[in-house]
């Protein structure tokens, strides 16, 4: 795999280029200290897969990911930075970048990403990783429809979807019928579903039961 290398210092660049040379199959063919020279050098050198620092003067690594992309699709580019930032992890993936790794990221790391762009798969830094996942957890919940639903009135919604009456529900719950009434009637307020049939089908929509 042929490697472009592009960061305003040399010491990391020779670190970078040192552990990439440890593993098999690696060809450093270029190496950059700026955007400018990182995108003329991939459109000159054609590599496999391009590390671009995020922070680098004049055009930074995420306008210079973008216009790598834009010229040579094919070529697999992982952006790289000091900082855990959704902002500068999102616009690097806008532009196009294939993966993003934090510097002090451990040396398997390394390795683990050069795997995966060496069969098109994306990279993320378990750290950068985590840190989009807390970032979109709370819009995830928001959206799930049953995040509205207790447990209890999630089971008696599944109950009800699946045909039992309000004394099977009871039974199998080990409740009161009457504390069953009271469960469907709060999870129908909830939903802003008041019939039984609208019920099943959303159970059906959601995956609580399966079509009939």
């Amino acid at each position: 795999m042929k490697v472009l290398l592009a960061d305003d210092h040399a010491l990391f660049r020779a670190g970078l280029s040192a552990l990439l040379g440890s593993l098999p199959g690696m060809e450093i063919v270029g190496e950059a200290g700026d955007g400018a020279a990182a995108v003329a050098l991939a459109i000159e050198t054609q590599p496999d897969l391009v590390f671009l620092d995020i922070g680098m003067p004049g055009m930074n690594g995420i306008v210079a990911a973008g216009r790598i992309k834009a010229a040579l699709p094919q070529v697999r580019v992982i952006v790289l930075s000091m900082h855990l930032n959704e902002d500068h992890i999102r616009r690097a993936l806008n532009a196009g970048a294939d993966g993003y790794m934090v510097k002090d990221a451990a040396p398997s790391e390394l390795k683990a990403a050069v795997q995966a762009m060496a069969v098109g798969q994306s990279y993320l830094s378990p750290a950068a990783a985590s840190l989009l996942i807390r970032q979109a957890l709370p819009a995830l919940r928001q959206a799930d429809p049953m995040s509205v639903l207790t447990a209890r009135q999630s089971d008696v919604l599944r109950l009800v979807a699946d045909g039992k009456t309000t004394k099977d529900i009871a039974r199998l719950l080990q409740v009161s019928p009457k504390t069953v009434d009271v469960h469907r009637t709060q999870l129908m307020q909830r939903l802003d579903i008041h019939d039984i049939a609208g019920l099943t089908r959303f159970a059906v929509r959601v995956g609580l039961v399966g079509p009939e």
